[in-house]
């Protein structure tokens, strides 16, 4: 004959561990309802930030490739360097999906030996004129959302030189 004190305590040894025990633990049926509820509001914070973040972004690098652009176009030859209209065309037509882009060009001169230079000939007595072509630009992005800190609108600047090929 089995001893019933032996086997009820075997089964009633799980029992008193409340964590093992399916009815201490209670029905769990809508937790997973109630975390999503918890963490959706800031994963669509996290979703909205991150895609804000890559918009300005995309403005800044459309800006800095402007400025490039810009710089490519007036250090071709010395009448290229010294259009600053087309410099600034060129900045302009480079950013298109930015639609604040504005430019402005400048070139300048300086002497190999690091002297200053006006551009004008015989300006360097003892070394040569280098010339550069200078553009800046900027744009104004206004952000979907407000954001603590950031501002009803942001602005981004671009700037580049370049030496003009001799």
């Amino acid at each position: 004959m089995r001893n019933p004190a032996k086997t009820n305590t075997y089964d009633r040894g799980l029992r008193w561990i409340p964590m093992l025990h399916r009815e201490a633990i209670g029905d769990d049926h809508g937790q997973a309802l109630v975390e999503l509820a918890l963490l959706l509001p800031v994963l669509v914070l996290l979703l909205v930030g991150a895609a804000e973040f890559g918009r300005l972004a995309y403005a800044a690098i459309e800006v800095t490739n402007a400025a490039h652009a810009g710089v490519q176009y007036g250090a071709q030859n010395h009448a290229t360097a010294s259009d600053n209209a087309g410099m600034q065309a060129a900045a302009i037509d480079d950013g298109p999906n930015v639609t604040s882009l504005s430019a402005t060009a400048t070139h300048f001169c300086a002497c190999s030996n690091g002297g200053a230079s006006t551009c004008l000939p015989g300006d360097c007595s003892s070394s040569r004129i280098l010339e550069y072509v200078q553009v800046k630009t900027a744009a104004t992005v206004d952000p979907v959302f407000f954001y603590p800190g950031l501002g009803p609108t942001v602005t981004i600047r671009g700037q580049a030189i370049m030496r003009v090929e001799q």
